[in-house]
This record gives structure tokens, C-alpha cells and sequence, in this order.
């Protein structure tokens, strides 16, 4: 068997997943279309300001750290992630505010402000996401899904977890109030799922940001991909840049190479995609050899929402603002289904806002302050035309940031861009301009995402958000994980 590997992507996923494969011994090629690494996580610097381009929330740190002990190396010789005190601020359209903590007490006497009778059945809601979180996280978030009966033998336990409701509906039978039903299951949104029809497994993220807490990655998340771009450096990863991958190499089932845009054809047995599934399957796979039941899987799957990503500097510093806020509008559910089900675009937003220099002010020059405020979506089924609207749409988030969080913002904006759903069509190449890949619902988990080692070919691996566990940083990471169990080591 040859030693040589290919990685397609470098998102975190894939940088994981080169480390890994390098720490079993492979001949590791990484491929990334970009002059810089990262994808979903690089990073844009424009006139001294720092802006991270997607996540931001560092949650189980552990993971990266585990990349840098793989080679014994310590973590903080090369990047340092603090934990935040402050995990999120929520803000509603009456402009009350609700501060979600790393200290349990603080929490329940926020609660406790909106709703008193809700404070036992936050405890009651955390203990539950426990449950949630030792199965559908320790157990099963770095076990590989290729066998429908090990997905079987899941369904009982996964049944008394209550998975078949929505998080909505889960939190729901815990809260009463709307507000709190709010702040507690808008977490599918962080990884592209709707609250409303995510299955409740994902309510493991609230136990998860209990154990390890919320973290930020000193000079921006951008810091952790340049810390592990130097440990691939050292380890012997070898990186090629400014070369997209345009053709996967098969024999029948077997993976023998990749053609890149250069023409360059580089020879492995191993290749792992941290490209999103469906568009390696679309576009760069020969698409006989795929079974009349996969080509059902792929056209039935539901992809996420996308992202309008809104970034600015402002020569005026917005103190009170904190380092994650997450604002609702109006309306809830009914914007959510515009997003997801009629795919229109609405002015009653609502939106996550990452000001960075509350806790680093680094990410600015002197005395301003760096932002970026992320709006969920329609995906491009919606065949919205963003050349056009796009513009619009910025107005609009100006004056809703103006009238809710940042009063005059209009008056002290620098420097500033914006992506659209045409972005992570066009430069990630996510099917549909998906921020997620497909939807975090029940049916589209575990066993029946795209596996992590290709039901088609032999050779062919899955990272990243479209595969097993699912998006965010935590879910990718694990994924890379996943190969070491799938992935034969090199003796």
C-alpha cells in the first residue's frame, strides 16, 4: 500500500486531518484553492484592521490542542486561547438584555430577571443536555458511521434522549418563557440548522459550553490556523496553494490521484475531501458509479441556511458592546421559516454580532473598533440575485445595528465589505451557497450524512461540516478525528 495522502480543503477540518494522517505516518499533500488556509476560517486584514471571516466562538479547545500533542508539542509556544467570562450577550427588539456567563450562578439570576419559575427548569433543561451530551458527544461524535446497523443499535438510546423533537420543542417542555426559549435553542443557527426543525441531539452544545466554557484565540480564530499551518511546516505536511482540485482519479471504485487546475496530477490511495460532499460528488467524481440509492440520498438532502457576513471597522469604539452578541428581531419563527422553507428575504432581522476588540484590541488600529455582524439567509435556491440586492441588504443591517445596538454606526463606518451566499458558492464551493453544507436534521445525522469513508469508493474520506458529527469547529475537528479509526496506519 502507498504511503502518500492527499487532503483536499484546508478548513480546519482538513488542516486536522493532514496533522492526523502525518501522525500516521503518511506522505501528506494538502491542496487548497486560496492563496491562504483556513476556508470558512481564514482571515481578511484590510488598513490595520483583523477580520476573522467565519467562526468565532472557540468551544472545546481541547481538540486543537490535541493536533499539537500528536508531536509533543505545547499549544501555547504557538497560539494562546483565553476563555471568555462573558460567553454571549442577548439582546431582543425591546432592547432588554440577557448575559449568558461562564458562572452557573450569574446564569440562573439572569434567568431568574425574565422568568423566576424558569430557573428549575434550566437546571432541570442543563442535567437533560447532559444526558444528550455523554452519548451524542463522548460516545458517538469521533465513531465513524459507514454501518446502518451501529446507527441501529443507536436508535433506542437515542429515542429516550427525546432526539425526534426539534431543539425548539425540546427546550420548550424545560422553559416557558419565549424569551428564554429564544436564548436556549438559537444554537442549531451556529452550526446551520433551524431551532425549529434541528434534531434536539444538538441541544448537547449547551452542556458542552458548560464543561469547556467559551474561548477566544488571541489575534483572532485566524491565529489557530497560522499556528497550525507552522506545526504542518515543521511535522513535513507538504502545502500547495493557489491550485484547486478539479478531478478526483478513479479506477472503477479505487482512488488513485487528483488533476489540479494546473495540471498538475498527484498520485495517493488515500485522498480525504474537507470540500463540501455533495458538490466532490457532483462535480469532481465520475458520477456512474453511484448507486441508484445514493443518488436518492443526495437529491433528497436539505442544505443550510446561507450567510450574509457584514464587516466593518468603526472609528468610533462601542464600549458596552460585547464580545458576542446575538440579537432577535420580531419576529422568530416566522423569519426562520422565510429563511429555511420560502427561501425570501426579509428586513426583520436577526443577527450575530462579533466585536473581537472587546476583548482584543489588537484586531483594530488605536482607539476604533472592529466588528462583523452575520445575518442568516436564504440559500441560493432562493435564486436571489445578490449583484443586486446585496447593497439593499447592507442598508438595512446598518439601520437595524444603528436602532438597536450601535447608535449612529452610519456616521463612524470604515472599511468595510461584505460576502454573500455567491461567495461560499463561488470561492468554498458549498453546494447552493449553503454556510453549513446540508441541515443538522434527524434524518440527515449520523448514518444518513455523507460518511466520513466513502460509501462509493474505496480510498475516499470525508471531513468538515457536510459529514459526521456536523459543522462548527467542534464537529469538524472531531471529524478529522474520525480518521483514526477508518484510515489504516502506515507501519
Amino acid at each position: 500500500m502507498s504511503n502518500k495522502a492527499i487532503v483536499i480543503g484546508s478548513g480546519l477540518g482538513g488542516i486536522a486531518s493532514a496533522i492526523r494522517l502525518r501522525a500516521k505516518n503518511y506522505d501528506v499533500t494538502l491542496i487548497e484553492k486560496n492563496s491562504d488556509l483556513g476556508g470558512r476560517a481564514r482571515t481578511f486584514y484590510k488598513n490595520g484592521y483583523t477580520f476573522d471571516a467565519g467562526p468565532t466562538v472557540i468551544t472545546a479547545p481541547y481538540l486543537i490542542e490535541e493536533l499539537f500533542l500528536l508531536f509533543k508539542k505545547n499549544i501555547n509556544e504557538y497560539v494562546k486561547i483565553i476563555p471568555l467570562q462573558i460567553w454571549y450577550q442577548f439582546i431582543f427588539s425591546d432592547l432588554s438584555k440577557f448575559n449568558y456567563t461562564s458562572d452557573h450562578k450569574v446564569n440562573l439570576q439572569e434567568i431568574s430577571k425574565i422568568n423566576s419559575k424558569d430557573v428549575i427548569g434550566f437546571e432541570k433543561l442543563l442535567k437533560f443536555s447532559e444526558k444528550i451530551f455523554n452519548k451524542g458527544y463522548l460516545e458517538l461524535a469521533d465513531k465513524p458511521f459507514s454501518n446502518f446497523f451501529f446507527m441501529l443499535k443507536q436508535v433506542p438510546s437515542l429515542l429516550l434522549l427525546k432526539s425526534y423533537l426539534s431543539v425548539y420543542r425540546f427546550v420548550s417542555k424545560f422553559l416557558k418563557n419565549e424569551k428564554l426559549r429564544k436564548i436556549f435553542s438559537v444554537q442549531p443557527l451556529l452550526v446551520g440548522g433551524n431551532p425549529f426543525s434541528t434534531t434536539s441531539i444538538y441541544a448537547l452544545i449547551l452542556f458542552l459550553e458548560k464543561k469547556w466554557g467559551v474561548h477566544y484565540a488571541l489575534g483572532g480564530t485566524g491565529k489557530i490556523v497560522t499556528a497550525l499551518e507552522k506545526l504542518m511546516n515543521e511535522i513535513g505536511v507538504k502545502i500547495i496553494k493557489n491550485d484547486e482540485v478539479v478531478k478526483i482519479i478513479t479506477d472503477k471504485k479505487n482512488i488513485y490521484g487528483v488533476v489540479t487546475k494546473s495540471n498538475k496530477t498527484i498520485n495517493a490511495n488515500i485522498v480525504v475531501c474537507n470540500a463540501d460532499p455533495p458538490f466532490v460528488y457532483k462535480h469532481l467524481l465520475d458520477k456512474k458509479q453511484n448507486t441508484f440509492l445514493f443518488e436518492k440520498k443526495i437529491k433528497r438532502m436539505d442544505y443550510s441556511m446561507g450567510l450574509f457576513v457584514y464587516y466593518f471597522g468603526s472609528k468610533k469604539k462601542y464600549n458596552d458592546v460585547q464580545h458576542h452578541t446575538i440579537y432577535f428581531g420580531d419576529s422568530y419563527k416566522d423569519l426562520l421559516n422565510k429563511i429555511f422553507e420560502e427561501k425570501i428575504l426579509t428586513d426583520d432581522i436577526s443577527y450575530y454580532l462579533h466585536r473581537p476588540t472587546a476583548t482584543d484590541p489588537t484586531m483594530a488600529p488605536k482607539d476604533k473598533d472592529c466588528f462583523y455582524v452575520l445575518v442568516p439567509v436564504p440559500n441560493n435556491l432562493s435564486k436571489i440575485k445578490w449583484d443586486q440586492e446585496a447593497e439593499k441588504f447592507k442598508k438595512i443591517i446598518i439601520k437595524k445595528l444603528s436602532s438597536t445596538l450601535l447608535p449612529n454606526i452610519e456616521e463612524y463606518i470604515e472599511n468595510d465589505f461584505y460576502i454573500t451566499p455567491d461567495y461560499f458558492e463561488k470561492e468554498l464551493r458549498t453546494l447552493h451557497g449553503s454556510g453549513f453544507s446540508i441541515q443538522p436534521l434527524f434524518s440527515q445525522s449520523a448514518y444518513f450524512r455523507f460518511h466520513n469513508k466513502s460509501e462509493i469508493y474505496k480510498g475516499l474520506f470525508f471531513v468538515g461540516a457536510g459529514t459526521h458529527p456536523g459543522a462548527g469547529i467542534p464537529g469538524v475537528l472531531s471529524s478529522a478525528k474520525i480518521l483514526d479509526k477508518i484510515v489504516p496506519k502506515i507501519i
